[in-house]
């Protein structure tokens, strides 16, 4: 296969966490190495694993990835999915671009090169930088690769107000410009919300720009072993939204709204407007006016939507 030459500009830094991967590991190695775009340093560090995931990520970076993987050892103690990828963040040098990878995911050859070629189409559009996200749907499959259905795309725009609501930017597929990597520094996401998350809201409430591809990027393992996991089936995901009921995840959504207002020098003027506005909303008349100004508060799908605003208004 024929690599491009890239310029020194689209360098990306790739972020990998591993804890207890050995399984899958090889094939997302093996998945990184065939990218077309060839600019790529691998930045990774181990969670404090109990099986092979260490000495498997040794043997490629000493072989196939040699030169290119760079382990971080600032830490030692298992820190959790998003706070050893919050320490990675930290850690890493100021780069272009910064991607997400997870241990058990398969990457399409051309995703960084789709990523990168994304970004830049929209940076041009820009006369300085602005915080940027890209993401991406996904190939859903089970352990076995065996594909199932494709991750949806989006029915919606992805705006501040929308980014309150629900995640849409899945983590492997994520890639963010430096502008985005500077609000991250430093400033791992509340409790109970991964990195990926974290990052698209801090991108929509800087006022920034998120892209959403809809081809596939990757191959998105559904295992007995997944962090968090994805499900085609809206029955599925409607019926485990109910059982959790609408305190676990308004409590989400207030913590957010606090963690945002906390960074005030972070947020567009119209972030933080609503976000004093949804803080201050002690009343169920106060909550229905934000739902009737903000009609971007709202999830993908209809059905969600209707039921996230009964929450909002009714729960406290």
């Amino acid at each position: 296969m024929t690599q491009k030459r890239t310029e020194p500009t689209r360098q990306v830094a790739i972020l990998l966490s591993l804890y207890n991967g050995e399984v899958y590991l090889d094939a997302q190695l093996a998945s990184i190495l065939a990218q077309t775009h060839p600019d790529w340093t691998l930045y990774w560090r181990d969670d404090a694993s109990t099986d092979s995931s260490r000495n498997r990520m040794q043997a490629f970076a000493e072989g196939p990835g040699q030169g290119r993987c760079i382990e971080i050892t600032s830490r030692h103690e298992r820190l959790g999915v998003a706070g050893s990828y919050a320490h990675l963040l930290d850690t890493v040098p100021v780069t272009p671009y910064i991607a997400f990878a997870d241990q058990d995911d398969i990457w399409e050859p051309q995703k960084l090169e789709w990523a990168v070629d994304t970004a830049e189409e929209a940076a041009r559009r820009y006369s300085g930088e602005i915080p940027l996200l890209y993401c991406a749907r996904q190939y859903l499959t089970n352990a076995n690769l065996v594909i199932f259905q494709k991750s949806s795309t989006l029915r919606r725009k992805p705006d501040f107000p929308a980014s309150l609501t629900q995640n849409i930017a899945t983590g492997h597929t994520v890639l963010l410009n430096a502008a985005t990597h500077t609000l991250l520094r430093n400033n791992p996401p509340p409790p109970s919300i991964l990195h990926d998350w974290w990052a698209y809201l801090l991108t929509t409430a800087a006022g920034g720009e998120v892209l959403f591809d809809n081809r596939c990027v990757s191959y998105y393992r559904q295992h007995a072993h997944n962090t968090v996991g994805a499900t085609g089936s809206f029955i599925r995901r409607a019926w485990a939204a109910c059982r959790r009921g609408p305190r676990a995840f308004m409590t989400i959504f207030h913590s957010n709204v606090t963690h945002l207002l906390n960074q005030p020098e972070n947020l567009s003027p119209p972030a933080l407007r609503l976000l004093k506005t949804i803080a201050a909303a002690r009343t169920f008349s106060a909550r229905l006016r934000i739902l009737f100004r903000y009609s971007s508060l709202r999830r993908q799908r209809f059905s969600e939507t209707i039921v996230f605003r009964l929450w909002f208004l009714f729960s406290r």
